[in-house]
């Protein structure tokens, strides 16, 4: 039978299990070495991740070609315009190629947020916004990178959907096995 664990990941996490200098990583969380990660989150970002000991569904989960979707929440620097959303609607030119188009709406601040540690730079100057963008791809530092593209710094980033499993009130550190 096939495990599946869903884990929010806290920010200043890696998305690995083999130790890294001082830093934390998944392996303070799990002690399983049939667990496979199934899409990184960088050391930056926060939320779902989902771990599994099959091959086959690592698989259908990371590589492009399945297309499945995961959607984020991004707190991104300065005003969201109609051009910037359009571009990331109709696909990002980046370094490694253009973007799949994505889903993108401008949201309020969620309010069942966990506070990050150190807090997010505020500066009364540059008004900060929320977006969900929904993709199915999953590049290096994708969202981040699609993002700053259009003028919009990326200065949280939340995965907050993987397919069809989502956070459903996990707090940082903590995981449900399905």
């Amino acid at each position: 039978m096939v495990r599946i664990i869903l884990f929010n990941k806290p920010f200043r996490v890696l998305s690995q299990f083999r130790a890294s200098g001082d830093k934390v990583t998944l392996s303070h969380y799990f002690d399983d070495p049939d667990l496979r990660i199934s899409g990184r989150l960088d050391y930056d970002s926060e939320g779902l991740m989902v771990l599994t000991d099959s091959g086959q569904l690592v698989q259908e989960i990371a590589n492009p070609r399945f297309k499945l979707e995961k959607t984020y929440l991004a707190q991104v620097e300065g005003e969201p315009t109609a051009h910037a959303m359009q571009q990331l609607r109709s696909g990002v030119l980046l370094k490694d190629g253009k973007s799949r188009p994505a889903r993108v709406r401008q949201v309020d601040e969620p309010e069942q947020l966990w506070p990050r540690n150190p807090p997010i730079r505020f500066r009364a100057a540059i008004p900060a916004h929320w977006l969900e963008l929904t993709i199915s791809e999953g590049r290096n530092r994708q969202v981040r990178r699609m993002t700053a593209a259009v003028g919009l710094p990326t200065l949280r980033l939340i995965r907050i959907q993987v397919g069809e499993w989502g956070l459903d009130g996990l707090e940082p550190g903590d995981w449900r096995a399905l």
